[in-house]
């Protein structure tokens, strides 16, 4: 029962953070935002959602491991983590690359303290979420696989922004 509550919440979570997205989406573009990294944006978009999958999938497999509260707890701080974050770039905040021309990157919040906090907490989360109940085959694998795709993420992202 708490894996079931623990999926719907992530999902209802996910779904919110892309709902803010699209919000700020149509801001960005209004304010005349150029799209940038468009043609691996649905590879992303394929690994977060296969990412839920392999939580499910390996937690029935494995015949339902108990909750770890330590990582729960790691989860939560990380949900706080990302709060900030997203605070912190305000409409700026997307789940694609957008730059609006003349407009400098922000550095205020995490920002001030480096350079990709947003991907810091993806990385935390793709492990720790399955750590949660000790889904050790989805952390591992999911970890390699977000690696690989944030290599081509944030190349790209550090282009957009130096130019």
């Amino acid at each position: 029962m708490l894996f079931i509550v623990f999926i719907i919440f992530l999902v209802v979570q996910r779904m919110a953070e892309l709902y803010i997205s699209k919000r700020n989406e149509r801001w960005l573009l209004s304010q005349g935002a150029i799209e940038y990294g468009r043609e691996h944006y649905p590879y992303i978009v394929a690994l977060h959602s296969l990412f839920i999958v392999s939580l499910i999938v390996e937690y029935y497999l494995s015949g339902g491991q108990p909750m770890s509260y330590i990582f729960l707890l790691l989860f939560i701080l990380l949900l706080t983590f990302k709060y900030w974050v997203l605070s912190s770039l305000g409409l700026y905040w997307n789940t694609k690359i957008y730059r609006i021309p003349g407009v400098v990157a922000i550095k205020r919040g995490p920002y001030k303290l480096f350079k990709h906090p947003n991907y810091v907490d993806v990385v935390l989360e793709i492990a720790i979420i399955p750590l949660v109940f000790h889904l050790y085959y989805t952390a591992l694998i999911f970890s390699v696989l977000n690696a690989i795709m944030l290599s081509v993420r944030i190349r790209v992202e550090n282009k957009v922004w130096a130019d």
